[in-house]
């Protein structure tokens, strides 16, 4: 019923359609309020600069917020870079803070569209922020593009696979589960999937790795792994955006949930039990992976 009275009805991932949506604005819809969410940011998101502008122009606040976030910073974030110089041509402000601290604007300088908004003498970004955002942008380079949806991971500081094995109490896998597990992990059972990690050392620790799965990031996982050392782990959720969690000496320091935006979640995810299991893989890149639970 709410979808009907807004006018908004049918409404899904795609609002880059500016006369479907200039319709229904002209015949009632509301500019302010979808089941959704607010129309502008989830255009800014998913939509046309045309929609975002058309959009902008009927809403009596431009930089309004939705989960702490603007229209503005959902369009940055996104790397929808017209979409966001639609919203700021109709009033946005760049450097309004936001998410941790920073500004839209800010964000843009880190990313890959440093130019996309002009920057007064006392914004930027401090040295040590471009430094980091330098280095982002060689290891996203060096990482390249792959569908992550759904993957766990845990990043670990000082430990290498091996003994990331040990503090598992894992065992070996035979390769003819792996080979069945890799191809088509979902086929093979859930329950008997999430049993299976893999493990891979790497210049600093070591990456623990799920394609398929939430378990490296389970709590029970993490803080085996963390103990004397930090820890992060990752659950890329295809259906509430992306998990983290923060882990150091064993103990969880924090939980985040992103999801076009940046939210903090108060309570850790259910906890699983985890069984074990190790062999090798050579999934997600081309160094050899140790697969244990």
């Amino acid at each position: 019923m709410a979808a009907e009275s807004d006018g908004w009805a049918g409404m899904g991932w795609d609002w880059t359609d500016v006369d479907d949506i200039r319709r229904r604005l002209d015949e009632g819809a509301d500019p302010e309020k979808w089941s959704g969410g607010r129309p502008l940011h989830r255009a800014a998101v998913f939509g046309s600069s045309e929609v975002v502008a058309e959009l902008a122009g009927r809403v009596p606040y431009v930089d309004a917020l939705e989960n702490g976030v603007t229209a503005l910073w959902e369009a940055v974030v996104s790397r929808k870079p017209e979409n966001a110089r639609a919203l700021a041509a109709a009033g946005a402000d760049p450097w309004r803070l936001s998410s941790g601290g920073w500004s839209p604007g800010q964000l843009s300088l880190a990313g890959p569209t440093p130019g996309l908004f002009s920057v007064p003498e006392w914004a930027g970004l401090t040295d040590t922020e471009r430094a980091a955002a330098e280095e982002a942008n060689r290891l996203t380079t060096a990482l390249g593009t792959f569908h992550y949806d759904g993957t766990g991971l845990a990043c670990v500081a000082g430990i290498d696979a091996a003994e990331a094995v040990r503090r598992l109490e894992a065992a070996p896998v035979e390769d003819e589960v792996i080979d069945e597990l890799l191809e088509d992990p979902y086929e093979y059972g859930m329950d008997e999937s999430l049993q299976i990690i893999g493990v891979t050392s790497v210049p600093g620790g070591c990456v623990v790795t799920q394609p398929w799965g939430y378990a490296p990031q389970m709590p029970g996982v993490v803080t085996r792994l963390s103990a004397d050392t930090v820890c992060y782990g990752l659950y890329a959720n295809p259906k509430s955006g992306n998990q983290g969690s923060i882990v150091r000496h064993g103990t969880v320091e924090g939980w985040t949930c992103t999801r076009a935006g940046d939210h903090t979640r108060t309570t850790p995810p259910r906890r699983c039990r985890l069984r074990t299991s190790t062999s090798t893989a050579p999934w997600p890149t081309p160094a050899p992976l140790q697969d244990c639970g």
